[in-house]
């Protein structure tokens, strides 16, 4: 685990970063992503990360969302580390905030997205799990980023999961 991942781990469960964090965190990771031709984003240095572009549900224009993602192996079940990844999960924690962040709305309104993976722009389809699929994709999230079942414990609607697969 690099160092201050725990640290990390314990000021992203309060309530005071769940109020900030919204507001500085996307706006940094765009702006270093353009900067470096999407090479960096900031927060990847603590949790893997993509910049989701998908359409507006309402509006039909391009948004770009930096968001952390827990990579899976080629074969659907492994981390980043062992080759190629073959899907990401999203998490729609919205931060423990009310309500479901916007970006899980236009992926259930038009679930054919692009995502930039470590400088690569990769076409995906994002399917929202349900179920025994996404119990067990719950559990490896909270194993991968535990402050998940804090931002969970918040709210009373249950956090949406998409899984994002290469075209």
């Amino acid at each position: 685990m690099p160092p201050g991942v725990r640290l990390m781990q314990k000021m992203s469960s309060t309530r005071t970063f769940a109020k900030l964090a919204p507001h500085f965190i996307p706006a940094l990771d765009r702006a270093v992503h353009r900067l470096t031709r999407g090479k960096v984003l900031l927060s990847a240095r603590m949790l893997p990360g993509v910049i989701l572009t998908a359409r507006g549900a309402k509006s039909g224009l391009p948004r770009r969302t930096p968001l952390a993602c827990m990579p899976e192996g080629g074969g659907g079940g492994g981390g980043e580390g062992r080759g190629e990844v073959g899907t990401w999960v999203l998490v729609g924690s919205n931060f423990g905030r009310p309500g479901h962040p916007a970006w899980t709305v236009n992926l259930l309104a038009e679930p054919d997205v692009e995502i930039s993976w470590r400088g690569a722009d990769i076409p995906v389809r994002a399917r929202l799990l349900g179920g025994a699929e996404r119990a067990e994709v719950w559990a490896a999230a909270l194993t991968f980023w535990p402050p998940y079942a804090t931002y969970q414990a918040r709210v009373d609607r249950e956090i949406r999961l998409f899984r994002l697969e290469r075209r």
